[in-house]
């Protein structure tokens, strides 16, 4: 496979939309979240068709398998054309999906905030 075939990592990324912006990708691959092939790389690593990819972005992992290379960044429905998901890695994020679902989303405290009596007893208690 030739170079004209390949892009930069951090464009890639941004071009396929697991980021914003190619600075977010940039820094996510410097810190480690991105893979290529099993390896940590480097923004500028040149990507093309057939490379694994591993991703960890928004608290979510991806496994991809590059299918196309884009120099632009496009729809959602362009960018998902970029790339093949495997399905264990849809499997696991269905998964962690469901178990937000089920987690509770608030925390109830009782006590709430302390009281003046609470501080006062608080007072005591660093002074002894």
């Amino acid at each position: 496979m030739s170079d004209d075939e390949k892009v930069r990592l951090d464009k890639w990324l941004w071009a396929a939309r697991f980021f914003k912006t190619r600075t977010l990708a940039t820094e996510a691959v410097e810190g480690g979240k991105v893979d290529v092939n099993g390896a940590r790389a480097k923004p500028a690593k040149l990507v093309g068709p057939g490379d694994a990819l591993r991703i960890t972005a928004q608290n979510q992992r991806f496994e991809v398998r590059v299918t196309g290379t884009g120099e632009r960044r496009g729809s959602a429905e362009v960018a998902r054309t970029l790339y093949e998901e495997t399905p264990e890695s849809e499997a696991e994020r269905t998964r962690l999906a469901e178990q937000r679902k089920l987690a509770p989303q608030h925390f109830d405290f009782d006590a709430g905030r302390p009281n003046k009596k609470d501080r006062r007893d608080l007072r005591k208690f660093r002074e002894r």
